[in-house]
């Protein structure tokens, strides 16, 4: 059991009534529940979420080829002014990507695509047409030569990005939890001060029930953790895990999972099975969720622990998987204990 330590009292919720929406998005699903304030109505609350997702979308969506990140990776070979919410997520993850030394890069589109997790869709099957095929080193060389956080190149007085030619911007890695954190800014702007968003795995929750208890959550699980089933008090916090068995393929008795590590141009193999984060934000947690994951199972709890980032792995041994803590985290299992 997770509890945070707050040491503000929780505002009352503005109603008894509790409110369950749901419905799909960005590929998954969502589902949000909250308390509305008196006077409203369903359909405004219903109206906002799905406005706000849509916006989203019309983003930073690569599968829609009429978003703006998708007409910035189409786009020929120079600087192109982007709208102020394209603006302000980019420079968010590239300073991540620049706090991270590359864990959390948004300019991996290429890669994304050619290991067949993007647009053009799985990888082809091979000569014998039994399993995907793998690409070749040189394709692998190319599609990195395209990539890059740092090659990546902002005009701040304009608001404007370079598209150097052929790079494909790809910010999967935050945008869930990103969404998450928009559609609570904008319940929380109606009223809606005590919530729980979901989308995809990805939670976080606003202040509390009407009975004053919390938003709890159990904590996705890889299959085979030895953690035990552990419930996290989504009180102002956010949480979101990565995990290698949620999305990948199987070739030959091999395992690639979709997340891939911009320093080789290739699926993470470090043993890294999952890893939970808790933090103040959605984005944040999504975020430091793929970093950490990338970083591997002695970088990561390194570089959680210096940055005091609430952080469970989970890390595939010899035998069974072991699990792996930071501080932070052990700090909340120890005041729920």
């Amino acid at each position: 059991m997770l509890i945070p330590n707050h040491d503000r009292v929780p505002e009352r919720p503005p109603s008894d009534l509790v409110w369950d929406f749901a419905g799909e998005t960005m590929g998954t699903t969502w589902a949000v529940t909250l308390v509305p304030p008196p006077g409203e109505t369903r359909e405004t609350f219903q109206f906002a979420i799905e406005e706000e997702l849509a916006r989203i979308i019309a983003l930073f969506s690569h599968w829609d080829p009429s978003s703006e990140l998708a007409r910035f990776n189409a786009a020929p070979e120079g600087f192109w002014a982007v709208s102020q919410p394209f603006w302000d997520l980019l420079n968010r993850a590239m300073d991540i990507a620049d706090d991270t030394d590359g864990a959390v890069d948004p300019t991996l589109g290429a890669l994304v695509d050619l290991w067949g997790f993007g647009p053009p869709g799985p990888r082809p099957l091979d000569s014998f047409g039994t399993a995907p095929s793998l690409p070749l080193d040189d394709e692998v060389t190319e599609a990195r030569a395209r990539s890059g956080w740092q090659s990546l190149r902002l005009n701040r007085q304009q608001r404007a990005v370079q598209q150097p030619g052929g790079m494909r911007l790809d910010l999967s890695g935050i945008a869930k939890g990103h969404a998450v954190d928009v559609v609570s800014d904008r319940l929380h702007a109606l009223g809606a001060i005590s919530h729980l968003v979901e989308i995809g795995g990805e939670l976080r929750g606003r202040g509390v029930k009407p009975d004053g208890r919390p938003w709890w959550t159990e904590l996705q699980q890889v299959p085979g953790s030895p953690a035990p089933r552990t419930l996290v008090a989504l009180f102002d916090l956010a949480v979101a895990t990565s995990g290698d068995w949620v999305r990948g393929f199987e070739t030959y008795g091999q395992r690639y999972s979709h997340t891939i590590n911009g320093r080789t141009g290739r699926p993470i193999d470090n043993g890294v099975a999952s890893v939970t984060v808790l933090a103040d934000t959605a984005m944040y947690a999504d975020a430091m969720a793929t970093a950490l994951t990338v970083m591997g199972p002695t970088e990561g709890p390194g570089f959680a622990t210096a940055m005091k980032i609430a952080a469970a792995f989970v890390v595939r041994g010899d035998t069974a998987p072991i699990e792996v803590v930071t501080p932070a985290f052990q700090a909340m299992l120890d005041e729920g204990a």
